[in-house]
């Protein structure tokens, strides 16, 4: 799991670049050229929201994630182990249920065959299909972070049992 987390981390690092030199490109042709954009806002869009859910679990793995580690460095290491377990298996369930919402609306789309309503008509199941993907892969990133904090083999928020305040 973590090899696929760092491989999806990698290609939503690539999106987001891809996005920066789009978004050059897009207004060298506006302020130089003249020319009006057809696909290049459409395809920023979509490849950041693919590269924020797709990144979502190397985020997770690396502990990138936004934290306050306050209540964490104040209680012992059971607690810590406790809370940490309590916390990420609710995320767990929140991820599950997002992903479970997801699917029939990534397929809708997928059936449909529906199309952005602009000129370039992009096929909306293909960014679509970032949401549960992403999804997928951070609930099984959560998944090997409760394993591996359950039975000893990571700590809980990366806390030693010695840290503390």
């Amino acid at each position: 799991m973590h090899a696929l987390s760092r491989a999806f981390g990698v290609f939503s690092a690539g999106l987001i670049l891809l996005s920066v030199g789009i978004v050059c490109q897009m207004v060298f042709v506006r302020a130089v050229l003249g020319e009006s954009s057809i696909w290049q806002t459409e395809f920023v869009t979509f490849a950041l929201i693919a590269a924020t859910f797709l990144g979502a679990p190397y985020i997770l793995l690396t502990r990138g994630h936004v934290n306050v580690d306050v209540l964490p460095l104040m209680v012992g290491h059971q607690a810590r182990l406790r809370l940490h377990l309590v916390g990420s298996i609710l995320a767990l369930v929140f991820c599950l249920l997002f992903l479970w919402a997801s699917i029939p609306w990534w397929y809708e789309t997928w059936a449909s065959n529906q199309t952005t309503s602009t000129i370039w008509r992009a096929r909306l199941w293909i960014p679509y299909l970032s949401v549960p993907v992403g999804l997928a892969l951070l609930a099984l990133q959560y998944v090997a972070e409760i394993y591996a904090v359950a039975t000893g083999s990571d700590l809980p928020f990366g806390l030693a049992p010695e840290e503390g305040i």
